[in-house]
């Protein structure tokens, strides 16, 4: 399976909160989710399309660990190269 992109990545968050899309430019890596304008439902519905998209489970806590767009990269494409 492909690993999950971090244009992917935007484009799922693009689709789960599109008025937060504009603070998606330049480099978001590490920058907070909530300073992206994606609050804890927001990141849940993150989490449950890239579960349904890859496949992949993605328990609670880890869901609660995902605060940047590099840890829900990291996260998942671990767990997808396994």
């Amino acid at each position: 399976m492909s690993l999950l992109t971090l244009d992917q990545l935007k484009t799922i968050m693009i689709q789960v909160d599109a008025e937060s899309a504009k603070e998606l430019d330049g480099e978001i890596l590490d920058v907070g989710l909530d300073h992206l304008g994606f609050d804890s439902l927001a990141v849940l519905e993150i989490a449950t399309r890239i579960q349904q998209a890859h496949q992949l489970p993605i328990p609670d806590e880890a869901i609660e660990e995902m605060t940047t767009p590099r840890n829900i990269l990291d996260y998942v494409n671990q767990r997808l190269a396994a």
